[in-house]
């Protein structure tokens, strides 16, 4: 496990699935190559809105925007809630330690998405190591 500056909130941003997205349907969602996150990604005047909201309710010492990136914890790309609160987070581009902030967890992110369309790794355990803590998977999976 990382430092906890690299996670959200576990009571407000636990991570919520987008029930849409199932394992019996990944092939024809996520899996899909003409499924696109466009297609369930909220407005950015959405997320512009929450993030000011979280960075505040999170009392963060820095409160600039641009120093954030407002996440989904369980991404899109694996089957992660558009709009609910409680899967986004105000995710910090600089970190307590140089590999633990959104650019590496986007390397997560893609890595996952890529293992649950092979099939080598179940929807719900992608859905639940990334939120539980993608930084493990970051390491243990050689994305450094």
């Amino acid at each position: 496990m990382g430092p906890p500056d690299i996670y959200p909130d576990p009571a407000g941003t636990p991570g919520v699935a987008n029930p849409d997205i199932t394992p019996e349907n990944v092939k024809d969602t996520i899996c899909n190559p003409r499924w696109s996150t466009k297609s369930v990604r909220p407005p950015a005047e959405y997320t512009n809105r929450l993030k000011v909201q979280q960075i505040r309710e999170y009392a963060l010492a820095d409160t600039s925007l641009r120093d954030y990136e407002e996440d989904h914890l369980i991404p899109l790309e694996l089957g992660g809630h558009p709009q609910d609160p409680g899967n986004l987070w105000p995710e910090p581009y600089e970190t307590s330690i140089p590999e633990g902030g959104a650019h590496e967890k986007d390397k997560v992110e893609n890595y996952l998405h890529d293992e649950v369309c092979a099939g080598s790794v179940p929807l719900r355990i992608a859905q639940s190591e990334i939120a539980q803590d993608w930084y493990r998977v970051y390491v243990s999976a050689g994305l450094r």
